[in-house]
């Protein structure tokens, strides 16, 4: 499995429809209430803002940073794909596993691809003048790093960083977003289909110094006005975010304890984000097992450093979780 949330591929398998399929493998927000988008005819038929002042202005007061350090993208991956192509370093470290995107985007680019094993040592020496990309909390594991030691060294060996804290929201971590007003060399990738839960709406940012900002090439009106209007609506909803945090907390404690009840996972990693990484001799077969049910899972064999033997399960509401302990009940 390359991505999750492939509900489509998996529902046509088993013979159901695609609604009908618990999605563990995609890391949304589990917190999605309707919304209520107010788009005049006119605001559809006419052309939008395509410097769209106004979200720049939500999204700005949201996290920290000046309308001038924003780029925005038709989604996260549209921008890794801007990025890789636009700097002009041709050394890429990735500090893996990682988001697959980047290193497809940095094939597509044509860079020499150098690899770091995150998860056996960060003491790796880097290239100088190379590009890093670091993904913070880190996918598939969760795991948060204080970066503070590693970004002074980054910076000492002149290298351009690319910072991806898309999972960064869902619990109480600390963003990197404030070294942008002095390096101009750092370039933070902001998902905001995970949080918010619209992987629907195809909206991501960079946020990096204003002259970095500027060098950045994005297309006119690359973001559409439905998009714009619902990101709007959503980033001011102050009761949104609370009740996703206090959710968040609530359901990722009980997906951890029916994981470790069910006595089918060898480990169980700590996770700081929305999703919790499993190892088990039998993951195929527990991924099978529960496809069955109509729940599918993420698969990790497609992560370097990782194998089949790992599964990835996301934070869900109450009613999922029931069945998903009801699933691994009757797994023999």
């Amino acid at each position: 499995m390359k991505h999750g949330a492939n509900i489509y591929k998996y529902a046509k398998q088993i013979g159901c429809s695609s609604e009908a399929i618990i999605d563990f493998s995609s890391n949304i927000n589990l917190h999605q209430p309707q919304t209520h988008i107010n788009v005049s005819n006119a605001e559809i038929t006419k052309y939008a803002d395509s410097n769209y002042k106004k979200l720049k202005k939500i999204i700005a007061h949201n996290y920290g940073v000046e309308k001038a350090q924003i780029a925005l993208f038709n989604g996260a991956t549209a921008a890794i794909y801007v990025l890789l192509k636009q700097l002009k370093q041709k050394k890429v470290v990735l500090y893996a596993p990682l988001y697959g995107e980047y290193e497809k985007a940095a094939l597509e680019s044509q860079k020499e691809i150098i690899k770091i094993n995150r998860l056996q040592s960060l003491e790796v020496k880097v290239p100088k003048n190379s590009i890093v990309v670091f993904v913070n909390p880190s996918t598939p594991d969760g795991k948060f790093y204080a970066l503070e030691t590693l970004f002074a060294y980054w910076k000492k060996q002149n290298c351009t960083i690319i910072l991806d804290e898309s999972f960064l929201e869902f619990e109480a971590h600390s963003s990197l977003r404030a070294m942008i007003n002095d390096f101009k060399k750092l370039y933070i990738v902001q998902s905001f289909s995970k949080f918010y839960s619209c992987a629907g709406v195809r909206i991501g940012a960079v946020f990096a110094h204003k002259k970095s900002v500027k060098k950045l090439q994005t297309p006119l009106w690359n973001i559409s006005s439905l998009d714009t209007a619902f990101l709007q609506e959503r980033l001011q909803d102050s009761a949104f975010q609370k009740k996703s945090l206090k959710l968040h907390t609530k359901q990722k404690e009980e997906l951890l304890a029916i994981l470790q009840k069910s006595q089918l996972f060898e480990e169980i990693v700590q996770s700081d984000a929305n999703f919790i990484l499993t190892k088990s001799s039998q993951a195929e077969q527990i991924f099978l097992h529960l496809l069955t049910h109509k729940i599918l899972t993420r698969t990790c064999e497609s992560f370097d450093y990782l194998s089949n033997d790992y599964l990835r399960f996301a934070v869900k509401d109450k009613q999922s979780h029931t069945k998903l302990q009801k699933a691994l009940a009757v797994y023999e």
